[in-house]
């Protein structure tokens, strides 16, 4: 791909299948699926490894099933490596690419409403995609041309959520909130 991915989401083209998604924060044996509410796997046999100039698959039917199967992989580059990131009243770990404006963030919740969460950006995130990995929850997505007080679901075809999840405050140039 030009470069060493450290976001990977896949697609098996040719039927049913699961979206995979796997990044260099979380690591490459741990998947999750974007279309789900699963929680987060570890597995050794879908994704090997990032390499320089793209990644390799191992032999799970997921990105490698038979062959006539065709598959798509997108790719992002979210630079540099991983950081502590104490921007937030919770301590995440992040790999941000500044000049695009992405970034991936880990972090462990607290269950308090208001904590905060640094995203390793220079100004505010358009969007925010979040996924609990422990639980079976839906993926929450945050954008910022939609008010603070409601959100998507990714994994949903429904409209608009209301809800506190993002403690009705919009995400700065350094934090959102929880």
């Amino acid at each position: 791909v030009g470069f060493q991915p450290d976001f990977l989401l896949s697609k098996r083209r040719s039927g049913a299948d699961n979206w995979m998604v796997f990044d260099s924060v979380r690591g490459v044996t741990k998947r999750l699926i974007s279309n789900a509410t699963d929680v987060e796997a570890t597995t050794t046999t879908i994704l090997k490894s990032f390499d320089p100039d793209g990644f390799t698959v191992g032999t799970d039917g997921y990105m490698n099933y038979a062959a006539g199967h065709h598959y798509v992989a997108w790719c992002w580059d979210m630079g540099g490596s991983n950081a502590t990131n104490t921007d937030g009243s919770i301590t995440s770990t992040v790999r941000a690419n500044t000049t695009y404006g992405q970034s991936i963030v880990s972090y462990t919740g607290n269950a308090t409403a208001g904590a905060t969460v640094g995203h390793g950006l220079s100004s505010a995130p358009d969007m925010i995609i979040l996924k609990d990995r422990d639980a079976i929850n839906s993926w929450r997505v945050y954008s910022s041309e939609i008010p603070n007080t409601q959100h998507l679901i990714l994994n949903d075809t429904n409209a608009l959520v209301t809800g506190t999840h993002w403690n009705n405050t919009t995400a700065t140039s350094s934090v959102f909130s929880l």
